[in-house]
């Protein structure tokens, strides 16, 4: 009797328990054509990875290339649970995220790593990012890329000193991007970059503060002569989010896999994207496009106003009751 009393609490508790992970399909978007890098090495991957850790508990479905809506309808469309996680470019929704943009300021790092740490830092949950806007807006950081430092790409002129920026029509994300064209005496027009290209074949656009690494995938380069090097003109934060209202509903079994998997790719990622900026250049190079190097004063010219763009970028958010200096003394910080 005891043996059959023992084998039926062991079938009880058997039948009782919770499976490690509860299975889930979950629909993530993004903006980005399909084989971008930044797609490949820190949303496939982490789906891919997630899928692994939970043994295939998870699932997902994906939908790249503005499938599920334009990059800035995106926030919207994963708070609203349309998508379950969506890529938001923090530039492409300043209304929503202006805070965001604090890793889009040419501050003190000059490779992917360096900026991405710092960024996780403040934007993970209960960072001091994360309390001063993501959390507001009902929404969680899963993963996070700060790209490579960006470069002026233009589209005939060519490059020779820190006065070739005057009065072309330059691409920007807008918020610090726009600060740092103004100072070159630029003209900032604010366009998505799957929309770039066009407005390059078209006028619309004379150059581009655009990323090494991205100026392949859109098919940039018949469009541009020349480019800067060794520059920093600012960079463009990514984040995967996902709704707090769909964190509550996820079991703490998923939520754990979706949370160390998001950390551990945003680590990897920003790696992939340090190496590629230096292979995409030489690709970009053997296109035609021509690499320049300021002049040494030219280059401490622009190096100086690029500097002020932080401080003009904080005084301009706190002007509008938002808590800009808090957010990036606590970016510098975590630099350091």
């Amino acid at each position: 009797m005891r043996m059959t009393s023992a084998a039926g609490l062991m079938a009880a508790l058997l039948a009782t328990a919770a499976p490690a992970t509860a299975a889930e399909t979950l629909r993530v978007g993004d903006s980005f054509p399909v084989g971008h890098y930044i797609a490949e090495n820190l949303a496939k991957v982490w789906m891919d990875r997630v899928t692994e850790k939970s043994g295939g508990e998870i699932k997902f479905e994906y939908f790249p290339a503005e499938q599920m809506g334009k990059a800035k309808d995106l926030l919207a469309l994963t708070q609203s649970a349309a998508l379950d996680v969506g890529y938001v470019g923090a530039s492409y929704v300043s209304d929503k995220l202006p805070l965001s943009s604090v890793g889009e300021l040419p501050e003190a790092f000059t490779t992917s790593c360096q900026g991405t740490k710092a960024f996780w830092k403040i934007a993970q949950p209960g960072g001091a990012l994360d309390q001063a806007e993501f959390a507001p807006n009902g929404v969680r950081v899963l993963m996070v890329m700060v790209l490579p430092a960006y470069q002026i790409f233009t589209k005939d002129r060519e490059i020779t000193g820190a006065d070739s920026f005057k009065g072309l029509k330059i691409r920007t994300t807008g918020g610090a991007k726009e600060i740092a064209s103004k100072l070159l005496e630029a003209i900032p027009v604010q366009i998505p970059a799957p929309e770039s290209r066009e407005a390059l074949s078209r006028g619309t656009l004379d150059a581009l503060l655009f990323p090494n690494g991205s100026i392949l995938p859109y098919e940039m380069q018949p469009f541009l002569k020349y480019a800067t090097t060794g520059q920093n003109f600012g960079s463009f934060v990514v984040t995967y989010t996902i709704s707090q209202q769909k964190w509550d509903s996820l079991s703490p079994e998923v939520q754990k896999v979706l949370a160390e998997t998001g950390e551990e790719t945003t680590l990897s990622a920003c790696e992939v994207a340090d190496q590629l900026d230096v292979s995409d250049r030489e690709k970009i190079a053997a296109a035609g496009v021509k690499y320049v190097e300021l002049p040494e004063a030219d280059a401490k010219k622009v190096g100086d106003l690029m500097a002020t763009v932080g401080d003009q970028w904080a005084a301009d958010l706190e002007a509008r009751g938002r808590p800009a200096k808090a957010i990036l003394q606590a970016f510098r910080d975590a630099i350091e």
